[in-house]
């Protein structure tokens, strides 16, 4: 099952001369996840899974950035359901940058990551043969230059 969640808000700081200057700062509304079906949207808002009346947000704070041949190597700690564990992204791009509409330039990147939902508390009481223990993160973003 895939699933989105619409409510990112996030802070890039990235020096393309010296990546190793560069942060990001992430926060997720977890109340914004969408799997396409409001049914099961509604079971994993619960307790039994990410618990958002208790637990509203996730976030990821970078520790290090690094490069990683024509990508980057994001170090960071993921706190998702009260509990914090670092996580790496291996992130592509970016893009070359392009300028919009609005004049403002623009350049996109794509990160992938793999948790363990066990680690993070969530539906621990459902064996991996109904929920999958390992959850792949992919993360598609679109940065302005400001």
């Amino acid at each position: 099952v895939q699933g989105s969640f619409s409510g990112v808000k996030a802070t890039i700081d990235y020096d393309p001369d010296n990546v190793t200057r560069s942060s990001v700062t992430a926060t997720i509304d977890v109340n914004t996840v969408n799997t396409g079906d409001s049914g099961r949207d509604d079971e994993l808002k619960s307790s039994d899974f990410f618990n958002v009346s208790h637990f509203p947000t996730a976030t990821f704070v970078s520790t290090s950035v690094s490069k990683n041949g024509d990508g980057l190597w994001i170090h960071g700690n993921l706190t998702l359901h009260g509990i914090t564990k670092p996580v790496v992204l291996n992130v592509k791009g970016p893009t070359p940058p392009v300028q919009g509409s609005d004049g403002r330039t623009r350049s996109s990147f794509s990160a992938t990551s793999t948790i363990n939902r066990i680690t993070f508390g969530i539906g621990k009481q459902f064996p991996s043969a109904i929920v999958g223990d390992p959850v792949k993160l992919q993360i598609k973003l679109v940065i302005i230059k400001q």
